[in-house]
């Protein structure tokens, strides 16, 4: 009879240490002004009109329609945060080579996908939204350049009027930032992604983020991920049952919007245009 009691002793540890890992930060003001908006992935893009991903046209257009933004942040050789979302150059610029390896003048000589636009740094961003709308910046590491890129980023932040929030599937970054600039609202991207050299990043802290053992470190506000994998079971207690705040990308039809806001997520879309937050609401108060 000892042993039984001092086994079930033990498992209720167990399960309360598993909470403990498991709860994430909650009653950030803020992220209620965050859930106002629906976010355009990598600004609102459209490639057959001359509007690529990621760049200064496409951030515009989302400000003249009232979406937040949703963009990619990486560090060029020279240590300035700029805007893209490939390590890579070949798919979007057509050139071979690698972001964190080419210097930021070099980038900007670049055309994204065939266009006019060239790739902006995180600065002229800034300057372009102006806190007009909110931004959902993710922080893309490349090998042991954490620091640098969480430093940057901040520092060109710093004073910024507009609300914003930091993600990324790098848990080392919101370590970085609750450390840091725990003020920033930070949320956990959940896939494990590979580099552009087909390998997975991170070694084994690319798999712990999915279990959420990371949340321990990181507390993040929020935790985003793709509509098609939001049933995982770790990620609904931590929404249903711990209160976390959901985050569903990338969202492609009115459908799927419908569907992962009324499951209480907030979105980041793509493909399609839908009618913003604020609007709905005062259809709906005046019907």
């Amino acid at each position: 009879m000892v042993w039984l009691w001092v086994t079930l002793a033990v498992l209720a540890l167990l399960a309360l240490g598993w909470l403990f890992c498991l709860m994430p930060r909650r009653g950030e003001r803020r992220l209620e002004r965050l859930r106002r908006f629906r976010y355009a992935h990598r600004g609102l893009h459209n490639l057959p009109r001359g509007v690529p991903e990621n760049s200064m046209l496409a951030f515009r257009y989302a400000v003249t329609g009232g979406f937040g933004i949703e963009l990619d942040v990486r560090l060029s050789r020279d240590r300035v945060p700029v805007v893209i979302h490939d390590g890579s150059l070949r798919r979007l610029c057509g050139v071979e080579g690698f972001v964190e390896k080419t210097s930021v003048e070099e980038l900007q000589k670049l055309k994204l996908l065939g266009t006019r636009e060239s790739v902006p740094t995180l600065e002229e961003v800034l300057q372009l939204v102006d806190g007009k709308v909110p931004l959902m910046l993710e922080l893309k590491s490349y090998k042991n350049n954490v620091r640098d890129l969480c430093l940057k980023t901040a520092k060109l932040l710093e004073g910024y009027r507009g609300d914003f929030a930091v993600e990324s599937f790098d848990p080392r970054v919101l370590r970085w930032m609750r450390r840091n600039e725990p003020f920033v609202i930070r949320g956990q991207l959940l896939e494990t992604r590979k580099d552009s050299e087909g390998t997975k990043k991170y070694g084994v802290l690319a798999r712990l983020p999915a279990l959420l053992l990371t949340n321990v470190f990181t507390r993040p506000d929020f935790f985003a991920c793709p509509f098609q994998n939001r049933r995982g079971m770790c990620l609904r207690f931590c929404i249903d049952a711990l209160k976390g705040q959901e985050v569903c990308w990338t969202i492609q039809s009115q459908q799927e919007l419908e569907e992962a806001e009324n499951g209480g997520a907030m979105v980041i879309f793509e493909g399609f245009l839908p009618k913003k937050a604020a609007e709905e609401q005062e259809e709906k108060a005046s019907a």
